[in-house]
């Protein structure tokens, strides 16, 4: 088959399509034919070296993807070849095929298209094991997202709206603020001219965010801390602002807050199916009914993954980058 390979860490230029082995389902896996694949910061990291694939996962990039089963391995009774489907990986997206265990699959929601669904299963299983199952976001609280026009961010103010939270976002344009209000957020920062702890103080009278998701790490950790309400919950999935910083400890007790730090990627087999189960039980239905939506800035052919990688790292885009491989 084909998919894209690293010929050596760097750019945007090092990413090419090349011939290798094709995957075989193992027992408790199934093969992908793909239809497509999504960019995600984590694959220009790996890219440049800076984020190898965890064991026993395909060297190749892509963390989520779309397509048709065409084969099942042993002991897989929920999938057979021809199902329609969705899946989150480890690696290998950025390929023809890719084999990935059955836990971790989903069928394609009713009303999205095949291609579509390539969109769905990174954001939602971060955005809802990280706000949802870790940090426990209850209506009426208030969600700040950090990124707010990203793949992550505009999935995650489509699903606090629908459990009633309030959705507070930064984002670095007006024009990307404006895609974050039509999906639901109401209180808009640009962090390239405001302050966002006191912006979200002023906006909720005080109170601060009961949940905050954090792509910047070290950069924003002392703000997030401020903009914090009472016994609220700091969730860090992201270091783009480094990775070492030093913890107020007495503001953090005084305000029974909590620090989580969380990976998708690295997390056992068991983990990530025991997410998919819960997000294929929660979220799927809200997919299904249009109420929540992936939202895709462009696509690309497969063969066509450089310039989709440059668009990545100039943070330009509004939602998913989609390749199109079948």
């Amino acid at each position: 088959m084909k998919a894209v390979v690293v010929s050596e860490p760097g750019g945007p230029e090092n990413l090419r399509l090349d011939e290798v082995p094709d995957p075989v389902a193992g027992a408790g896996e199934v093969v992908i034919d793909v239809a497509a694949t999504a960019v995600n910061r984590p694959d220009v990291l790996q890219r440049m070296g800076l984020y190898p694939a965890p064991p026993g996962a395909p060297p190749y990039l892509g963390l989520e993807c779309s397509g048709t089963v065409s084969a099942v391995g042993d002991g897989v009774g929920d999938w057979s070849p021809g199902d329609q489907v969705c899946a989150l990986l480890a690696g290998g997206g950025y390929a023809e095929r890719v084999a990935v265990p059955a836990g971790q699959v989903l069928p394609v929601p009713d009303g999205v298209p095949l291609a579509d669904a390539a969109a769905l299963p990174e954001v939602v299983c971060t955005v809802w094991s990280n706000v949802f199952m870790a940090a426990g976001l209850r209506p009426g609280e208030t969600l700040l997202v950090h990124g707010g026009s990203s793949g992550i961010g505009t999935m995650a103010i489509q699903l606090a709206r629908q459990v009633g939270a309030r959705v507070a976002v930064t984002a670095g344009s007006e024009a990307k603020l404006t895609r974050c209000r039509e999906l639901g957020a109401e209180i808009l920062v640009n962090y390239r001219e405001a302050d966002f702890v006191s912006a979200v103080q002023e906006a909720t009278g005080g109170h601060g965010a009961d949940v905050v998701l954090d792509i910047m790490g070290a950069k924003y950790l002392a703000r997030n801390l401020e903009v914090l309400a009472t016994n609220g919950r700091l969730v860090v999935i992201g270091r783009l602002g480094g990775s070492t910083a030093e913890l107020d400890l007495a503001k953090l007790m005084s305000k029974r807050a909590a620090v989580l730090g969380t990976l998708l990627r690295p997390r056992p087999v068991a983990e990530k199916s025991a997410i998919v189960a819960s997000v294929r039980e929660h979220v799927w239905p809200l997919v299904a009914r249009g109420t929540v939506r992936p939202v895709i800035h462009a696509r690309w052919p497969l063969a066509e993954v450089a310039e989709a990688h440059r668009t990545m790292e100039a943070s330009t885009h509004v939602g998913k980058l989609l390749l199109t491989v079948t």
